[in-house]
């Protein structure tokens, strides 16, 4: 039995810089890796098959677990059926990276335990057929991306402590990609400007996901009473960075909905991971 965390991510801003020719966005945001895990657990089969247990919600065939193993079973060397287990802490439909992660760890832990021998960038480019987030995962490294969220270039992070909340909202990421109001054309821009001034980098999704999910509108209201609160991704979760003034204890307990108190990461704990051998 293997079993290992999948972190989640916060994207610090997100700016949307154009359109492409194949009619995807053009991407500029920052991920953080935190403290917030799902957990999978990978048990070896006597048969040749692929179970997934824990989200029953969701179709096996659109399961980015499932999906994973499919990718990578061309390159298995020593291919073996498994139930694969997952422990979801991280919130579904919320701009966090759930999905993403697991998909990249799986990846990562078939990669070794089907000995397919595939480095890094090779899995990432898998990874990427999956969702424009699962190469940070796959690299484990916070990241200035570009393009459609693909193109990394790994950052060091101050340490930060965050506030999350979910409302109690699943977004439509094609219904706010939808909106004519959408910003699309923000200047592009570099990490040593968003460093001199990060209060002034936001998110082009913010407004509409106000504007549409009156629960979203309610978070960021909470939130902006003792920081500057932000939203992830496409949403639905917000937050704000920790300052050593709040009463933490207090803004979770009191908030609208469910609230995280979270950590940053200087890297994923899958950086370390090796199978062991025998």
């Amino acid at each position: 039995m293997i079993r290992v965390p999948s972190p989640a991510k916060l994207n610090l801003f997100l700016h949307i810089t154009g359109r492409r020719d194949d009619g995807y966005h053009s991407l500029e945001s920052i991920f953080q890796l935190i403290d917030l895990y799902d957990w999978l657990t990978f048990d070896l089969r006597l048969d040749d098959q692929i179970e997934i247990q824990g989200l029953q919600t969701v179709a096996l065939t659109q399961n980015l677990i499932y999906k994973a193993t499919q990718l990578l079973k061309p390159y298995a060397q020593a291919y073996c059926g498994l139930t694969i287990s997952i422990e979801k802490n991280i919130p579904m439909g919320a701009g966090l990276g759930g999905g993403s992660s697991d998909a990249a760890t799986t990846l990562l832990v078939l990669n070794q335990l089907w000995q397919c021998r595939l480095n890094l960038e090779q899995l990432a480019a898998l990874g990427l057929q999956l969702g424009a987030d699962v190469p940070v995962f796959v690299h484990g490294r916070n990241a200035w991306a570009e393009g459609i969220g693909e193109r990394l270039t790994f950052i060091d992070l101050d340490q930060k402590q965050y506030i999350i909340l979910k409302p109690a909202c699943f977004i439509s990421t094609q219904l706010l990609f939808s909106q004519k109001t959408l910003t699309r054309n923000t200047k592009t821009s570099t990490f040593c400007a968003y460093q001199l001034k990060p209060s002034a980098y936001g998110n082009n999704f913010e407004p509409i996901a106000r504007k549409l999910y009156p629960e979203v509108d309610e978070a960021m209201q909470y939130l902006n009473q003792f920081g500057l609160a932000k939203l992830t991704g496409t949403g639905a979760c917000v937050f704000i960075e920790v300052s050593p003034e709040m009463d933490c204890n207090a803004i979770v307990k009191n908030a609208p909905c469910t609230a995280y108190m979270v950590k940053s990461l200087d890297q994923s704990p899958l950086i370390q991971f090796k199978l062991a051998r025998t």
